[in-house]
């Protein structure tokens, strides 16, 4: 079974990365969509695409693009409204056999995770190998393809994924990877968005190499630690490494878009009440309260927000609501609206300290527990606020930054 191998790397990294993860999920479930140019949206009434299938992408269909658009360029277009309770269960499943290959393994979303098996090298054989067995593991717990990319640091190894799809398998060797990258656009690579490409391009570097000719000390004089990481990224030698915990969150929130150009008053209250009592819920299901809140309503020229602070830590939905009904009466003046959102901007366990003004009655704590276990056995919002019988009636979506576990295991 064991597969010698020629060369030890000093570090050996696999990004499996699944391919049109949610799209894929549909045509594997509904034989009769495969083959065929499938968009997801969010519910039925869900005008903007989600992702789509490779079917679809190959007429032109692209994510974040107008269901209406996409018909106009795909009239056979397939819509599918999202399920996003499967493909969390499907990513779990599917995260939970990588750990089979190596138990060093980042979950980076909810269809993409890296392994670093640096030392499972003279368990397993060589890294191409252990690439096989991820997709081995991936097929037999769900039976969707995958595209794999193995380097020797994390950048170089994702990039290598996007290369081929679907069913991509790209390896770049540590001792190749520089060369690989030398003409590679700076902004192709993970982490490197408009704003530092727009530095580095002002410095005349547009490529990987260009970045290789400046002093390392141009980047970290802008921006510190992450500028050393950039630099070295673009040279094939990431230092980052394998983030296997999930870090205690820096905050939690939940937005919504709501109907275009909204300036019913009620629609607005009910929209925000819902993100309250979503962001309360989540607090107390990890066990955490905060103090300090974002509360926006998103216009189209920006956002009328407010940053408030409650007199003690909460995690109950009143008195979140109370602070939107604050910023609406002091924010809004009628201004059409088109997304609402709310954040807790300080989470931290709850009761970490006696409040000294805090009363005997917690009956609103009793209240919200038994809330909860209602919801959780019956579903979402089975016992909620009376406003909320009007709430949108579009579904929950996966975070951008799910994970199977901890208060980033959110729909």
């Amino acid at each position: 079974m064991q597969d010698r191998c020629p060369v030890i790397w000093p570090r050996a990294i696999i990004h499996m990365d699944m391919n049109a993860f949610f799209a894929a999920i549909e045509q594997r479930d509904f034989p009769e969509l495969r083959d065929k140019p499938v968009a997801v949206t969010n519910g039925e009434v869900g005008s903007c695409i989600i992702t789509s299938s490779y079917e679809a992408r190959a007429q032109g269909i692209r994510t974040g693009m107008r269901l209406r658009e996409g018909r106009s360029l795909c009239p056979d277009l397939i819509q599918r409204p999202a399920r996003p309770e499967v493909y969390a269960r499907v990513s779990m499943a599917i995260m939970h056999a990588l750990k089979d290959v190596s138990p060093d393994i980042e979950v980076f979303s909810v269809d993409e995770a890296f392994l670093d098996v640096t030392h499972c090298q003279r368990l397993y054989g060589t890294p191409a190998r252990m690439g096989r067995m991820v997709e081995e593991k991936v097929h037999e717990a769900c039976e969707l393809p995958c595209s794999i990319g193995i380097s020797g640091d994390k950048t170089t190894a994702k990039f290598a994924s996007k290369l081929v799809r679907p069913n991509g398998f790209t390896m770049i060797p540590p001792w190749e990877a520089r060369q690989r990258l030398r003409d590679i656009p700076v902004t192709a690579l993970c982490g490197i968005a408009e704003g530092i490409g727009s530095f580095l391009a002002q410095h005349g570097a547009f490529v990987c190499g260009d970045v290789g000719k400046l002093p390392i000390s141009v980047l970290a004089r802008r921006f510190g630690n992450l500028g050393r990481r950039i630099w070295l990224m673009c040279q094939g030698d990431d230092p980052d490494r394998i983030h296997a915990d999930t870090p205690a969150p820096k905050s939690i929130g939940h937005g919504k878009i709501v109907p275009p150009r909204t300036r019913d008053r009620e629609v607005l209250l009910t929209y925000l009440q819902h993100m309250s009592e979503k962001v309360t819920t989540r607090l107390r299901r990890h066990h955490l309260e905060a103090q300090s809140y974002f509360i926006g309503l998103r216009t189209r020229d920006g956002w009328l927000s407010d940053k408030l602070r409650t007199t003690t830590p909460i995690n109950h939905g009143a008195p979140l609501f109370d602070l939107c009904r604050f910023v609406m009466e002091n924010r809004w003046h009628d201004e059409p609206i088109y997304q609402v959102q709310i954040t807790a901007l300080d989470p931290r366990p709850r009761k970490q300290q006696l409040e000294l003004f805090a009363g005997p009655d917690d009956s609103s704590a009793q209240l919200d527990e038994v809330m909860d276990y209602i919801n959780r056995c019956y579903g979402e919002f089975t016992v909620a606020p009376a406003r909320l019988l009007k709430r949108s009636s579009m579904p929950n979506v996966i975070a951008p930054a799910w994970k199977p576990e901890g208060h980033r295991q959110t729909i």
